[in-house]
């Protein structure tokens, strides 16, 4: 699915995020940006180790904060690590709205085009797929229509359920 906001392009994809050409995909990270399990395992094995080894020098970032790396071997040029919430911690709807806003302003600073986001938090992290489409979209919608050089930004999600949710998310968000 495809939607426009202001000449650009919204996009949901359904698969693997890091098989999608873009300049950068996006980690679903932990604050410690060691790349464990799910979307971040995934990336480490087929980016390489450099990834993780920039991670280390960076440090870690706070919940709802996002830094950028170089993506190895990947497609994308880089990866974003955004830190969503867990929950249970609290303020979880407002970490990751920060989480997807510190994500696409990181893209705008390095003067990227293109941006591929996951489904945050929703694996091992227990966000609800529902409340995650809503944020995550209105988001990325508010921050289309503003002056931004972001022309693409896509959402790869890994099963029909998820997908399922975004579309409809996104049908609702756009009028439809």
């Amino acid at each position: 699915m495809e939607y426009e906001v202001n000449n650009k392009k919204i996009v949901l994809l359904k698969g693997d995020i890091t098989e999608v050409e873009a300049d950068a995909i996006v980690n679903p990270a932990n604050k410690d940006l060691i790349l464990g399990g799910g979307v971040a395992g995934v990336i480490r094995k087929k980016g390489g180790p450099e990834i993780q080894e920039e991670c280390n020098r960076i440090g870690g970032t706070f919940v709802g904060g996002a830094v950028i790396t170089t993506a190895g071997k990947l497609k994308a040029r880089y990866v974003i690590h955004a830190v969503g919430p867990r929950m249970g911690e609290g303020n979880e709807d407002n970490k990751l709205k920060n989480a997807t806003l510190n994500s696409l302003k990181v893209a705008e600073e390095n003067n990227l085009k293109s941006i591929v986001f996951p489904a945050i938090s929703t694996g091992i992290f227990g966000f609800p797929k529902d409340r995650c489409a809503d944020i995550m979209l209105n988001t990325v919608f508010d921050y289309l229509k503003s002056d931004t050089g972001l022309q693409k930004v896509m959402f790869c999600l890994y099963d029909d359920e998820t997908y399922r949710i975004f579309e409809k998310t996104l049908k609702k968000i756009a009028g439809e």
